[in-house]
């Protein structure tokens, strides 16, 4: 019977040191609903920067900063998760 290997004696894998990732280029011209940040009504709760696929929600000292609409590809997967009754997010039709 053979010996199961311990964590360290497994190769690392996955690492990409520099991944060919869509920051190089501008993914979220073809949307057709975008979402609008509400700066008065945001908690800075960063659900909406946790839960973006496209890392577009942009963040600075911990607080959100606005939308980088350059890679949103307007899911609205971050107005869904705003935790706010009265949402800080909303989605609009892109013009």
């Amino acid at each position: 019977m053979t010996k199961l290997k311990s964590a360290k004696d497994i190769p690392i894998g996955g690492i990409i040191p520099e991944p060919g990732n869509s920051r190089a280029y501008r993914t979220g011209e073809w949307r057709s609903q975008r979402p609008v940040w509400i700066p008065e009504g945001c908690v800075h709760c960063l659900m909406c920067w946790v839960y973006c696929p496209d890392n577009a929600i942009e963040v600075e000292d911990g607080k959100v900063k606005g939308i980088d609409y350059n890679h949103c590809k307007g899911c609205g997967i971050c107005v869904r998760e705003c935790p706010r009754k009265e949402k800080a997010l909303r989605l609009e039709r892109e013009a």
